[in-house]
């Protein structure tokens, strides 16, 4: 049953803006990275752009691994807390979930030349991997709605499409007329058929010409509870080349592949106890759906690092945009309470038991230009300061001659704008110890005139970091905590149903790292 639905139905969903998961959020978040990395660096917020000698270092700036003397290995692993504060129809509920995770693992190697006559000093190369991102996420909410109910929802998709074209033959069953109707229709066309044979709707005329509805949800107030799961991680394999000239200056490539793993389901549970006794009415509605997100992508970068003097250190980097395949799938379970005319209950399970899988798309994220300046006091420690930018305006799905994603292009060139991320650490040393510290900040990819008039956006994002590292002969032991504040909204649905979700997170990261030379 679900070949039958693969080629058919992606065609036509892909073409014919039928798909439920491709908007400016999206391209947002699959753009966005968490902050992850070895205990050092997330000590200092990241501010190892023009230092190096770290081995998430070396995927900020990759001229970073020249600066190691010798060979060196590390692992991190984590302990990550997103508490989410999450609003609907002025009730709120607080969510906490923790994940351990691998942050970071990976090596370099050196090799000096003995030669000290050429300008070529060293040569190295590494091998690094590092979570970019933490899919891990969940919060509830229960309100109470005086106005909107999931009717409009499938009103909103099924008004203005035939009859014949949202129901099933006589013959086929809810899982056959699921699957053709996505064959030659697309998933507009699916929600409406789902809402008709939940029979939450009913066309004003059961002709196959109709294409008016109304709804068997009687007006009122409903009890909505709304959950949302997220998984998955996202991830960077990165493979390094440092040059080291002179001693003073340092340069490095980086080739990277990354990939996206992310699942998302939701589950909305809504009752009422309205409408009057003996009419037909629908009093209950749970919706299930599910969308796994798979992709795999390639960029580079290209970083140096120049030695000005025995303090000064400053640091360049330029990251090529990201250049991913992604592949979608989705699946939809819905459940009625129904009471008849006689005022009897029942229950009606319409569950396509079919995965939509969708043709696999094209996304590319922005590049980023990244300064940075570094003041190492021998011996005593060290401050840095790193600056990026990245225009989110040009990010890009493609096909881009597709007519469904040249009007998403133009919504994300309209409303998206520069992003600015700042970061700053610090580490002081006392003997064998090391105290460190930091602070970050990146703004809000969206125009405020799109974070004014539309719910799905995410505000500045802000955080502070702090940690201590112990050397033990060849052995460093470091422990990082990091806490990063952010505020996003979101949608119920995405028509008809457009409740808005207010959700502050409060992420919080302790990472620790073992690291060796060799």
């Amino acid at each position: 049953m679900i070949k039958k639905i693969l080629f058919p139905f992606l065609f036509i969903c892909l073409f014919h803006n039928n798909i439920n998961s491709q908007n400016i959020y999206d391209a947002v978040n699959y753009s966005l990275s968490d902050f992850q990395g070895t205990a050092r660096y997330n000590s200092m917020s990241g501010s190892f752009g023009a230092l190096g000698g770290d081995l998430t270092a070396i995927s900020t700036n990759p001229a970073g691994s020249a600066v190691f003397n010798n060979g060196h290995f590390s692992i991190s692993f984590g302990s990550d807390k997103k508490l989410n504060h999450a609003n609907l129809l002025n009730a709120s509920n607080n969510y906490e979930k923790n994940n351990l995770t691998l942050n970071q693992i990976g090596g370099v190697v050196t090799f000096d030349n003995l030669d000290k006559e050429k300008k070529l000093t060293k040569i190295s190369f590494g091998i690094t991997y590092n979570q970019t991102k933490n899919n891990f996420n969940e919060y509830r909410l229960t309100g109470i709605s005086n106005s909107s109910s999931i009717d409009n929802y499938f009103l909103n998709n099924a008004n203005g499409l035939r009859l014949d074209q949202i129901s099933a033959f006589d013959d086929e069953s809810i899982t056959e007329a699921y699957i053709d109707i996505g064959n030659v229709y697309g998933y507009t066309h699916q929600q409406a058929f789902l809402g008709y044979e939940s029979f939450i709707i009913d066309p004003f005329e059961f002709e196959g010409e109709n294409t008016s509805y109304y709804s068997n949800i009687p007006q009122g107030e409903f009890n909505q509870n709304f959950r949302y799961v997220s998984r998955g991680y996202n991830g960077k394999l990165t493979f390094n080349l440092g040059l080291e000239y002179g001693e003073n200056i340092s340069f490095g490539l980086n080739l990277n592949s990354h990939f996206i793993d992310y699942d998302n389901y939701t589950i909305f549970d809504e009752t009422n106890n309205n409408g009057e006794s003996g009419n037909f009415r629908v009093n209950r509605v749970y919706f299930e759906n599910r969308l796994s997100t798979f992709g795999e992508g390639f960029s580079a970068q290209f970083g140096m690092i120049a030695k000005v003097n025995e303090i000064l250190r400053l640091g360049l980097t330029y990251d090529t945009p990201t250049w991913y395949e992604i592949s979608e799938q989705t699946s939809q379970y819905l459940e009625t309470n129904i009471t008849n005319n006689l005022d009897e209950e029942s229950l009606l399970i319409t569950n396509p038991n079919a995965i939509n899988i969708y043709e696999d798309y094209n996304f590319k994220t922005p590049s980023k230009l990244s300064t940075s300046i570094a003041l190492v006091f021998k011996g005593y420690g060290l401050v840095s300061f790193d600056y990026s930018r990245e225009d989110f305006s040009s990010l890009e799905f493609k096909p881009k001659n597709d007519s469904f994603f040249a009007a998403l292009n133009q919504e994300i060139a309209f409303n998206l704008k520069d992003v600015n991320t700042l970061r700053f650490g610090a580490e002081y040393l006392i003997d064998r110890i090391s105290l460190r510290g930091g602070f970050m900040s990146k703004s809000s990819p969206y125009k405020t005139s799109y974070i004014t008039n539309q719910n799905y956006t995410i505000e500045d994002t802000k955080g502070f970091s702090m940690g201590i590292g112990y050397k033990l002969k060849g052995t460093t032991l470091d422990l990082s905590y990091v806490k990063i504040s952010n505020q996003n909204f979101r949608n119920l649905f995405d028509t008809g149903l457009t409740n808005q979700i207010n959700i502050d997170t409060d992420n919080s990261l302790i990472t620790l790292s073992v690291s060796t030379i060799f």
